[in-house]
């Protein structure tokens, strides 16, 4: 068996494993670099594996970093299989078709603004590559196991960390032996309202983790409700606007779902609120379908409150027109609006006309890879560029982790002494965290491993 890591080794972004194990090739997540537009292009642009030879793609869950880089992938000459759980192939053909017109909406903007004698700029791919990897996507249920292969199987457990997110068991015969490799994707958080808890399984010869909050401790997500209105509060004192990153998929339904906790409470000051994302209406829609699924917080909201994700004073936002309007609006107001990362999308927008103005705020709600615009926001750099032109950060930033959809050091624990539990942990390979997480990792892991946890290096090739 070989393991080879594409993307998300040593970094947050890019998510891309490929495993070769009885003369099959399967990749395990095709997700987009995110950071400075120079080096993440190249790393999107070329695939270090042969598109065209792998067998079969896994998909572990919808994010951009996890899944945006497929359309190209399928470009690139790739035509097998992409399995995935049912809610995730729902919700990875809006992001991706989302993705599409992100990018040529980028590159009209910013044909707009070259300078002279620079190359032309194209999209990574297109609508109708999309729609070539939609024919491809084979959806799973839960728990239920299915042949790749005579001798190469899958089954799906609940992760937790967005709707429809997986932990995937891969069971394959090589040489006459059955290997068991895991491969987490992202994992979530226990308690977190929405979404179940993380569902356990069994030990395996090989795990494949991500590390991203590894060595940290998430705050109370009920502290982080108490923050949000504290904020707001402030912000309609002072009659300034608050501009909330989000990831359409997952952060922003949590966030509306804790505003809409805050007014059912009657503690949310009476302050406008815009989704300013049609992909996060189109996702919420698809969180409202399925309800049923959601976690016990969930049901009790829905005893008395028949819509979780909508109140009278929020408003999913559908034209640039309406957008580009809310940056003449005047007056205490808050907009959610992806990227999560503000790499991309009409956050960027926003941030372009709020960041230097001191009565207005941005809230940095999660993880922000490192060279990305929240980054540098959320590190309060004294100027940050924004479509190649600088502009000084005078607002206030907030840094609110505890809404992270990711597992942290208390969950990883408690993840992998139940696994360990169950047989054994062989060889541990840690992925999608950065330095220090990565070290915290490796020394939790140790504890239960057999083999000492690697931290894999981009395009080596490992032997298992």
């Amino acid at each position: 068996m070989k393991l080879t890591f594409y993307g998300a080794a040593g970094e947050v972004t890019g998510s891309q494993h490929l495993l070769e194990i009885g003369g099959h090739r399967i990749l395990l997540d095709c997700g987009l670099f995110q950071g400075r537009r120079s080096e993440t292009r190249s790393k999107n642009e070329k695939f270090l594996c042969r598109p065209q030879d792998l067998d079969a793609v896994i998909l572990s869950h919808a994010h951009i970093d996890h899944s945006g880089n497929l359309p190209r992938l399928v470009r690139s000459g790739f035509d097998g299989p992409v399995f995935c759980t049912e809610a995730t192939a729902d919700v990875a053909e809006l992001m991706l078709e989302d993705s599409a017109r992100i990018q040529m909406e980028d590159v009209k903007y910013l044909t707009r603004h070259l300078h002279a004698g620079h190359p032309s700029i194209e999209p990574l791919y297109d609508l109708d590559d999309v729609k070539r990897l939609r024919r491809l996507i084979d959806p799973c249920l839960y728990h239920k196991w299915y042949q790749l292969a005579d001798d190469v199987r899958i089954r799906f457990s609940d992760a937790g960390h967005i709707l429809g997110s997986a932990i995937t068991e891969i069971e394959a015969h090589e040489n006459g032996q059955m290997r068991r490799i895991v491969f987490t994707g992202d994992l979530g958080r226990r308690g977190l309202p929405l979404l179940r808890d993380p569902e356990l399984v069994e030990g395996c010869d090989v795990l494949i983790t991500e590390s991203t909050y590894a060595g940290k401790f998430h705050p109370s997500a009920g502290d982080i409700k108490t923050e949000l209105e504290r904020i707001l509060r402030e912000a309609y004192q002072v009659g300034g606007r608050v501009i909330i990153p989000a990831f359409s998929l997952g952060r922003t339904q949590l966030i509306v779902y804790f505003l809409n906790e805050l007014h059912n409470e009657q503690r949310l000051p009476p302050i406008p609120v815009f989704v300013d994302s049609p992909l996060s209406r189109r996702v919420t829609q698809s969180y409202r379908r399925h309800l049923d699924v959601m976690d016990e917080a969930v049901q009790q909201t829905l005893r008395n409150d028949t819509d979780p994700f909508g109140f009278n004073k929020l408003t999913y936002v559908e034209n640039p027109q309406e957008s580009m309007a809310l940056n003449r609006r005047e007056g205490a107001f808050v907009v959610i609006a992806s990227s999560g990362m503000c790499e991309s999308g009409r956050v960027v927008h926003h941030l372009k006309h709020a960041i230097s103005k001191p009565e207005n705020t941005v809230v940095i709600m999660g993880f922000q890879a490192e060279h990305t615009l929240g980054r540098r926001i959320a590190e309060r750099h004294e100027r940050v560029r924004i479509f190649d032109r600088d502009y000084l950060l005078n607002c206030h930033v907030e840094n609110l982790s505890g809404l992270s959809a990711h597992a942290d050091t208390d969950d990883f624990r408690w993840w992998f002494e139940r696994m360990h539990a169950t047989s054994h942990i062989g060889q541990a390979f840690l992925v999608h965290g950065e330095g220090e997480a990565l070290l915290a990792q490796a020394k939790l892991l140790d504890e239960f491993c057999d083999e000492h946890p690697i931290v894999p290096e981009r395009g080596r090739v490992y032997e298992v």
